[in-house]
């Protein structure tokens, strides 16, 4: 039986010992069917695995970098973003979404206070930059893949902490985010404790499956006996 005493062992264990499949497999099994992100949602490097509570952040395009129109968030470079950034705490997700595709949203600079704030990694709903960098600091981030226009002039942050959508999958503060090379997907908190158990149990189950078919058990008669596949 799979237990954890904190988040920090929670997400520990998530990254050695689950993988964006089998926890896709169990939402699926407990009725939360659109729970994975768009599929050109991809890690930089392919051994990168997320796991952390998100940090949700609302984003929105600007067609200047300062405005002088009636809100006051257009007036600041970048909008709330600073304020987002130093605000994230350990084990948390940067997760933004909101803007359109046409530029970064994330850096190697943010990816920088992001790590030494402890966050889990980073999620753009766009692309990211200063891939080279990124790459040197080893900081788990996903994102639509690399395009160096900046956000200053095209974007702002306009909120952060509060539930973002990504082409149907609502997002709450809080909500575990998982990802890996095979994709990101979103836990709800209030069913987290029994989707990630039966995720353990079902991780299990396919190790012995697995050598089961490695000595010659049949399709059929390992689905039959074992009923995963």
């Amino acid at each position: 039986m799979i237990t954890w005493n904190n988040d920090s062992e929670l997400f520990e264990l998530m990254r050695k010992e689950l993988y964006s499949a089998v926890l896709g497999d169990i939402l699926d099994k407990m009725h939360y069917f659109h729970q994975f992100l768009p599929s050109r949602l991809q890690p930089l490097d392919m051994d990168m695995v997320l796991a952390g509570r998100a940090m949700t952040v609302l984003e929105a395009d600007a067609f200047e970098e300062l405005s002088e129109g009636q809100n006051p968030i257009m007036k600041k470079p970048f909008g709330l973003m600073l304020e987002a950034l130093d605000d994230l705490k350990k084990d948390e997700v940067y997760i933004c979404a909101g803007s359109s595709p046409s530029y970064a949203l994330v850096g190697e600079l943010m990816c920088t206070r992001m790590q030494i704030l402890g966050a889990a990694g980073a999620v753009a709903n766009g692309f990211h930059r200063d891939t080279k960098g990124i790459l040197e600091l080893g900081f788990p981030c996903f994102s639509y893949g690399r395009y160096a226009q900046d956000q200053g002039p095209r974007g702002k942050v306009i909120d952060y902490r509060v539930p973002i959508e990504i082409e149907g999958v609502r997002i709450y503060p809080g909500d575990i985010i998982f990802g890996d090379l095979d994709g990101v997907l979103v836990i709800p908190k209030e069913i987290e404790r029994e989707a990630i158990t039966r995720a353990w149990e079902k991780a299990t189950g396919e190790k012995m499956v697995a050598e089961a078919i490695r000595g010659g058990m049949g399709a059929r008669e390992s689905f039959d006996r074992h009923g995963i596949m």
